[in-house]
């Protein structure tokens, strides 16, 4: 039994090629282009439904060894069209999948509006992650630390761990303010802004800042020198500054429904 996996769809004029294009995902036939009309293409592929399918799916979720692998493969067929001059390419989520290629095309087709709007709203721009950290090497906890080593009065110990904490709350109001700050100055440059917040509640130091900007390729040298400026003003103010990209433009598209 086989299903139907979509890793991306594009929009151009002229048909995409799926020359020299990347395997793709484990055990799936080689990525292949189908037409949904007026110009959108889906980039597709068959998989095994002893792997992919939704209960043996659930089982092999677990395997996070096994998702990352399969990850990497649907990401670099994503970014291989991506790459074609002329194509605006909606990235479709990890795991998309129908029950067949015309049920793919039909599902497509019934979306196109969404569709067409997310690939106007993220031509000829690319994605880009922000993520601001306390820094690791912030030293000022422990010269709190230091500040209160062989205070014997009772008076001076209470007032140096006093002066202790608040200039630790004065660091992490410091390291936040350049979070925002950071975040103001970028999206200046950008076509849009996504805040991500989903940190895992057991995480125990959540980042001041995850974002994805949108922005237009043309701005990529502005961007990243603009975020390196970023990175030095956080870095006097306790806060780590991590870029990362350029990706396909996951976090600004939103196509509708699930697929079925």
């Amino acid at each position: 039994m086989k299903g139907t996996y979509v890793y991306c769809i594009g929009r151009s004029r002229k048909r995409p090629s799926a020359l020299r294009s990347p395997a793709g995902l484990p055990g799936a036939t080689r990525p292949e282009i189908a037409g949904a009309g007026d110009g959108l293409w889906l980039v597709l592929a068959e998989v095994p439904l002893d792997t992919y399918g939704s209960e043996q799916l659930e089982a092999r979720l677990q395997d996070l060894d096994w998702v990352g692998r399969v990850a990497l493969a649907h990401e670099a067929v994503v970014e291989h069209f991506v790459s074609q001059p002329g194509l605006a390419v909606v990235p479709m989520k990890l795991f998309t999948m129908f029950s067949s290629h015309d049920r793919a095309i039909a599902e497509i087709s019934r979306r196109r509006t969404r569709i067409e709007a997310a690939a106007r709203r993220i031509a000829g721009a690319e994605e880009w992650g922000i993520r601001i950290m306390r820094s690791a090497a912030d030293g000022r906890s422990a010269a709190g630390r230091t500040a209160t080593a062989g205070i014997v009065s009772g008076a001076a110990f209470l007032a140096a761990k006093k002066h202790a904490r608040d200039a630790a709350r004065s660091a992490s109001v410091a390291a936040a303010e350049s979070a925002l700050e950071a975040y103001e100055r970028l999206a200046a440059l950008s076509r849009d802004v996504r805040r991500r917040n989903d940190t895992p509640a057991s995480a125990t130091t959540p980042p001041l800042l995850d974002a994805a900007f949108l922005v237009p390729a043309d701005k990529r040298a502005r961007f990243k020198a603009a975020a390196k400026r970023e990175a030095a003003r956080c870095a006097k103010a306790g806060a780590e500054l991590i870029l990362s990209g350029p990706w396909p433009a996951y976090n600004f598209v939103e196509t509708g429904s699930n697929p079925q």
